[in-house]
């Protein structure tokens, strides 16, 4: 979907931010019914000591206190990145309507590769699920990014 394309390059745009700050690039935004991106962020874990504090988490964060509510009904977030089982089941209880993500993730994704939080039935509330959307951007700048770390030997 076209409009898919825009907003992960949105996402994208935070991955990058991420290496600038010597965070993982992870990139993630929440857009609105009406096409309105209301949250960004990228991965803080290392700036604010905080395991909790992927992109997911805390654009959901950006996006309740924007919409005033824990529930962002109608909402899509986009990772550049297939969510851990910790940002699905934020998603699952922010009763997101799709979660849309750029390369999937086999050792922690949880929207389908390692487990799949948005299997119809498994939870009160079903999450719409779309991977490789601008996949090979997202997977170039998360492999260049560990590359760089291994050869800097950091």
């Amino acid at each position: 979907m076209m409009e898919d394309a825009y907003y992960m390059d949105a996402a994208l745009v935070k991955a990058a931010e991420a290496i600038s700050a010597g965070e993982v690039p992870v990139g993630a935004v929440i857009v609105d019914e009406n096409g309105l991106i209301i949250a960004a962020a990228c991965n803080r874990t290392i700036n604010m000591s905080d395991p909790t504090a992927h992109a997911e988490i805390l654009a959901l964060r950006e996006a309740g206190g924007r919409a005033g509510n824990y529930r962002l009904l109608n909402m899509t977030l986009y990772a550049t990145i297939e969510p851990c089982a910790m940002c699905m089941g934020a998603a699952v209880h922010a009763r997101l309507k799709r979660v849309v993500f750029g390369v999937a993730d086999p050792r922690w994704g949880a929207a389908g590769s390692l487990f799949n939080f948005s299997e119809k039935g498994l939870f009160n509330h079903y999450i719409e699920t779309t991977g490789g959307v601008r996949e090979s951007e997202c997977r170039r700048i998360i492999v260049d990014f560990f590359r760089d770390r291994r050869k800097s030997g950091s």
